[in-house]
């Protein structure tokens, strides 16, 4: 898919051809839409394309007639039938006249534009509307990063009375995503020192101011990821130690009573010998069956209390 927006008066409108001032939003595109505007626009088809592949890393590439930048955006996926939060590279070329960008996926980032909830957005400031994309990726990434702590919050409150092996589970998910995260803004934070010395196209003063408040916000999402990843580490060590700690206390109780049943099953084991019923204490005698069940049933009792008494029950 790709379409051109204008911005007039401080309002988006959609355009029906390129024009100077316009920005190209490609998502998605085919093979076809990228080669008919590689050829218009005398952009190298890889550069374009470049977005598209999930692999590509954060970068800033100086072309002849355009610049090149590439970040890593926020995006979302399902994973063991779960939401989760990934990262997927996002294509930003500056020419002259246009902005392009290019992406897998019709981002919220992006959407923001569109649907006209940016202050002093101007498709014609070019680097400026780089800057308010940058802005916009970190506070997605501080939004992500919030809920994800919310999610491990949860699985914590449930550590004393319900954890369950899922809750490692989407610990681990959690963890994996805050690396993935921790990766994206290491390497957009290098785009960003590149930027402050980008002399390519004009910038007016309250850009700089702009682009020092994407580099504080992006260091704080670095200073969040951080964070959360010790805390999300001592949530699962924590919760390891639970799970164990009940699984001695079951071990615990389960030997107990097989020490307290081996006392029945040893008695009742030497009265059951064929054996002359003479030595054998209580054989002969009118209630001997009563007295060795109240016999055992005594010692299976001392034996409780004794187990108790030394906290092994």
């Amino acid at each position: 898919m790709v379409k051109y927006y204008r911005t007039d008066d401080s309002r988006i409108h959609e355009e029906e051809k390129i024009d100077s001032g316009v920005w190209i939003h490609m998502v998605d595109p085919t093979a076809e839409e990228t080669m008919l505007l590689a050829d218009s626009l005398d952009i190298d088809v890889a550069d374009l394309r470049a977005a598209l592949d999930e692999e590509e890393s954060s970068r800033i590439e100086l072309e002849d007639g355009y610049t090149l930048i590439l970040i890593d955006v926020p995006s979302t996926e399902i994973r063991h039938k779960k939401v989760m939060y990934t990262t997927i590279p996002l294509g930003i070329i500056l020419t002259q006249d246009l902005i392009i960008t290019v992406c897998t996926e019709d981002l919220p980032v992006l959407q923001a534009f569109i649907n006209n909830r940016v202050k002093e957005f101007s498709t014609k400031k070019k680097l400026r509307f780089v800057y308010q994309i940058l802005y916009r990726t970190t506070v997605v990434y501080q939004g992500h990063l919030r809920t994800i702590d919310k999610k491990r919050n949860e699985i914590e409150e449930r550590i004393e009375n319900d954890t369950r092996e899922d809750d490692l589970i989407a610990l681990h998910e959690l963890e994996s995503t805050l690396v993935y995260f921790a990766t994206s803004l290491r390497a957009n934070g290098n785009v960003l020192d590149r930027l402050t010395r980008y002399k390519r196209l004009e910038q007016y003063p309250e850009d700089k101011e702009l682009l020092d408040d994407v580099i504080i916000e992006n260091k704080q999402a670095i200073e969040m990821t951080g964070i959360y990843r010790d805390i999300i580490n001592g949530t699962r060590e924590l919760m390891s130690s639970v799970l164990d700690k009940r699984l001695n206390n079951v071990m615990k109780t389960l030997t107990s009573i097989t020490l307290i049943m081996a006392v029945p099953t040893v008695i009742s084991g030497i009265y059951g010998m064929n054996v002359n019923a003479e030595g054998v204490p209580f054989a002969t005698a009118p209630f001997g069956f009563a007295v060795i069940c109240v016999l055992i049933v005594v010692v299976c009792i001392f034996m409780l209390w004794f187990l108790k008494r030394k906290k092994m029950l």
